[in-house]
């Protein structure tokens, strides 16, 4: 989870933290950086990807979100507590709060990318982007945030938004979508409008926290 090359979702959570659980979080990437520069490997892979993959599924109609968390819980008991909160949240968004109507849903563009941050040593990753062609042909992008804690707010929502439409310039920032998945929400340009000052506090916080690592790693 490098922090200076890490996924969006994974750097607003940090962000956002309270001092205390953002210490903790900074420590396993320390120690997650040690052990890979002993020549350790950590596995197990994104805990979250596979339910990522069945949500996407779900959408495009070739399988049902309930039947794969069951299956998922089943092969592994670790996603007991968080797959049926994730669940839940998608399809209240799906079932209950999205806007766009138009089916049949297909599909849409793959987007996967990298953006080197102005003014910082980092690289923020991009990927996981639902993306989906409607039956007007219209594409929507939804950027999923998965962590229990803490919720996505107004704010981190906005400094992701922003450096989505950097970062994939070819999508009309009015598409894309950033959704909480546990909460069901999503935020979007028209609902939490950019106010021209997320890259420059977005960076501030995110100095902020590199230099606090740097600190925190000579205990180490």
């Amino acid at each position: 989870m490098a922090l200076d090359n890490i996924h969006l979702r994974k750097l607003l959570k940090i962000l956002f933290l309270d001092q205390a659980p953002r210490r903790t979080a900074l420590r396993g990437d320390i120690r997650e950086e040690i052990a890979k520069e002993a020549g350790e490997t950590a596995g197990g892979g994104d805990f979250y990807a596979p339910f990522w993959f069945d949500a996407k599924s779900h959408v495009f109609g070739t399988a049902d979100l309930h039947t794969c968390v069951e299956e998922r819980v089943a092969a592994n008991g670790g996603r007991a507590n968080l797959y049926p909160l994730l669940r839940d949240g998608f399809l209240l968004w799906w079932n209950e709060r999205r806007r766009w109507t138009n089916e049949p849903f297909r599909p849409g563009q793959s987007l996967k990318t990298s953006f080197r941050f102005p003014g910082l040593a980092a690289t923020v990753k991009v990927d996981s982007i639902l993306s989906v062609r409607d039956g007007q042909d219209i594409e929507h992008f939804v950027y999923p945030y998965f962590a229990p804690t803490p919720a996505l707010s107004d704010e981190a929502a906005r400094w992701g938004l922003w450096l989505l439409g950097r970062a994939i310039p070819t999508v009309q920032l009015g598409e894309l979508r950033m959704l909480d998945v546990i909460r069901g929400r999503t935020f979007s340009i028209d609902r939490s409008p950019l106010r021209g000052d997320e890259q420059e506090r977005f960076r501030q916080r995110y100095e902020q926290v590199l230099e606090e690592r740097v600190v925190l790693r000579r205990d180490y």
